[in-house]
């Protein structure tokens, strides 16, 4: 018997059905070679990073942000410039940016928009834990306790002095309820049992301009912006809020050396990313602040206006945070500080 004819059709179409299958099985592997290739995600960065500030113009804040901004750029390869946003204690900004997600917007975090206001608000439009990614606690600022040059007192003793014999007539200024500023006197009065009436501004700018001209009696400011009026006899430093001396004021003793065993009062300054910045960038932007402050040109600059750079990790700058959440969550408490 011969073998049906049908049999070497039936070979032929199983060897097509085979070479088919391998066209179809090489095509799928080739695929799924290429499939991170076409989804994977472009270099981080790849355009300007928008470095928001959320306070007026003229106080530490920016002259912090532009000194790390410059370096920054450099270590990352693309420019980052900085864009002051004020209003609403920092609330504007910090809603706004916790918001964004063009992954190249980032702000400067302080100790009122992270440790203050969520204390003093009822309600924010932001949450100051959940919202951001800590990147890097950039730099520590001395608060210094100033008065007008012809104001009769020369340190911290005198003016306490000079405050109880004259109550209700000495008034301070600050850049706002919550601010540093306003935090630091408030602290002051606390601790010396005075009575001094806040005056709030809208920014260390405006506030600056009114104790220069002789229409504020006092205020607490962060080093950067009032060294030049020190040196100049524009303005007198009766105190520092640091635990010790500061090199560029070595004549002006500390809060604690005036009485006030332990006082301590700075200001401080850290990069914050939204939430939503995937990690791989986060990772990389950190390590580009860090690196940004630490960089001698920075650093020199810093040191010039009595700020002291620090440059630490996401970890550090997470727990930094919580403690100080903790410390001034007291301190408000007590001074029943309420925004504007």
């Amino acid at each position: 018997m011969h073998p049906p004819t049908s049999f070497p059709f039936a070979a032929d179409l199983d060897r097509r059905r085979l070479l088919q299958l391998g066209v179809a099985t090489t095509a799928g592997f080739g695929a799924g070679l290429a499939s991170p290739l076409l989804h994977a995600q472009p270099a981080w960065p790849n355009r300007a990073i928008r470095f928001v500030v959320p306070f007026a113009p003229g106080g530490s804040s920016e002259i912090v942000a532009r000194t790390t901004a410059v370096e920054m750029s450099k270590v990352l390869g693309q420019s980052v410039y900085v864009e002051n946003k004020p209003g609403g204690a920092g609330n504007v900004a910090m809603q706004e940016v916790a918001r964004a997600d063009d992954q190249h917007t980032v702000i400067l975090g302080h100790i009122g928009t992270l440790a203050v206001n969520p204390y003093i608000f009822d309600k924010l439009p932001y949450d100051a834990n959940r919202d951001f990614r800590p990147i890097s606690l950039l730099a520590k600022v001395p608060s210094l306790y100033l008065v007008r040059p012809d104001l009769p007192v020369k340190n911290l003793k005198e003016f306490i002095e000079y405050a109880r014999r004259n109550p209700g007539k000495l008034n301070y200024g600050s850049a706002g309820n919550g601010s540093a500023g306003h935090l630091a006197m408030e602290y002051l009065k606390m601790a010396t049992g005075t009575f001094i009436l806040h005056v709030p501004y809208r920014g260390s700018g405006p506030q600056l301009t009114d104790l220069l001209a002789g229409r504020l009696d006092a205020a607490s400011v962060g080093a950067p912006a009032v060294m030049q009026f020190i040196k100049t006899g524009k303005l007198r430093c009766i105190a520092t809020g640091t635990t010790q001396r500061i090199a560029q004021l070595p004549d002006v003793p500390t809060v604690a050396e005036q009485g006030f065993p332990g006082f301590e009062m700075t200001q401080w300054y850290g990069l914050l990313a939204p939430a939503s910045l995937p990690q791989a960038a986060a990772d990389k932007l950190a390590a580009a602040a860090a690196a940004a402050v630490k960089q001698p040109s920075a650093s020199e600059k810093l040191s010039g206006d009595a700020a002291i750079a620090v440059g630490g990790s996401p970890a550090e700058f997470a727990k930094f945070i919580a403690a100080e959440q903790q410390r001034w969550k007291a301190v408000v408490a007590r001074a029943k500080i309420k925004p504007d």
